[in-house]
């Protein structure tokens, strides 16, 4: 009989590698498309100053659909399924990481720490470049006088699609280089590094304790996958509020072209105050939900399909 309380924890040695990395693609491109918006909304409103062009996360909404249409909150969205990549990198980072730290602790929270800060050092170092663009492209439309770069409007009126998406990130990616060098795709690289880092260190330990403890109160026959489901957004809601600061400091540097990290956070408390640490919280909040939601239901659920077949017997959910 399983203890009450105890949640299993599929490591990696119990998975069958090849379904994990195969059924791993489609759940990270499905969470991503639905998020995206979100995402857009969230760096608009921390690039913004004060409230010029939107008072808040709904208003934004309502704007964008409005002025740019379903389109809109998918700017830059193409460039950004290359991120693909980075989440393949967070997952296995994280895993043989939580691996190797359990030869040295036993302690849950030891592993998740460790394993969740170097699984996003090493996303961060394939996702800022990415991001760099793809942050650019978010900010067309409505929020173009706020970035450096703008689309040419031969880019904005093609009337093709195809020549419409890569034609704008082709265009943008021209722009950066010709003015920062290589180094332009890693501006924001240390806010990116001081913001996920710590967002994800912090995130993988909250979900475990959140996950146990909702255990605790349930219900002996309720399935664990439905309290997981409910720990990744209150650890998301956690790790957000405890990061923001850094998040738009780090979109700053990154759309406005800033170069210290410092000085960047020094202007911002002096020109918004405290509650300038808290622009774009909302839609961080609101788009970190249904993505934790989304990436712990997959994610368990993946690690579930994934397991090894000699194990399947052994293991009660």
């Amino acid at each position: 009989m399983q203890q009450k309380g105890a949640i299993q924890i599929i490591e990696w040695e119990d998975l069958d590698k090849r379904k994990f990395y195969s059924l791993g693609v489609f759940m990270t491109l499905t969470t991503r498309a639905t998020v995206y918006p979100a995402s857009l909304i969230r760096t608009r409103l921390q690039v913004q100053k004060g409230k010029a062009l939107y008072s808040g996360t709904f208003d934004a909404f309502c704007k964008i659909l409005r002025a740019e249409g379903v389109q809109g909150l998918y700017r830059g969205f193409m460039v950004n399924t290359f991120t693909l990549v980075s989440g393949q990198a967070y997952i296995t980072t994280y895993e043989l990481v939580r691996k190797y730290v359990s030869q040295y602790s036993p302690s849950n929270t030891v592993k998740s720490v460790v394993a969740g800060g170097a699984a996003s050092l090493v996303a961060q170092t394939i996702t800022v470049p990415i991001d760099i663009v793809s942050q650019q492209l978010m900010m067309q439309g409505q929020g173009e006088h706020l970035t450096r770069f703008k689309v040419k409007p031969k880019m904005m009126l093609a009337a093709s699609k195809r020549r419409l998406t890569f034609g704008q990130t082709r265009d943008i990616t021209v722009q950066i280089f010709a003015a920062d060098g290589f180094r332009g795709f890693y501006r924001g690289y240390v806010a990116s590094l001081l913001t996920y880092i710590p967002n994800s260190a912090l995130w993988w330990p909250f979900y475990h304790f959140y996950a146990e403890q909702l255990s605790l109160m349930a219900p002996t026959e309720c399935p664990h996958l439905i309290l997981q489901a409910f720990a990744g957004p209150m650890a998301a809601a956690t790790a957000s509020t405890i990061t923001n600061p850094m998040d738009v400091v780090r979109a700053r540097v990154q759309v406005e072209g800033r170069s210290s990290v410092i000085e960047t956070f020094k202007q911002l408390l002096a020109e918004e105050g405290i509650w300038g640490m808290t622009k774009g919280l909302s839609a961080r909040i609101i788009s970190s939900l249904p993505t934790s939601v989304l990436i712990v239901v997959g994610y368990e659920t993946l690690k579930r399909l994934s397991l090894r077949a000699d194990l399947i017997e052994t293991r009660h959910w």
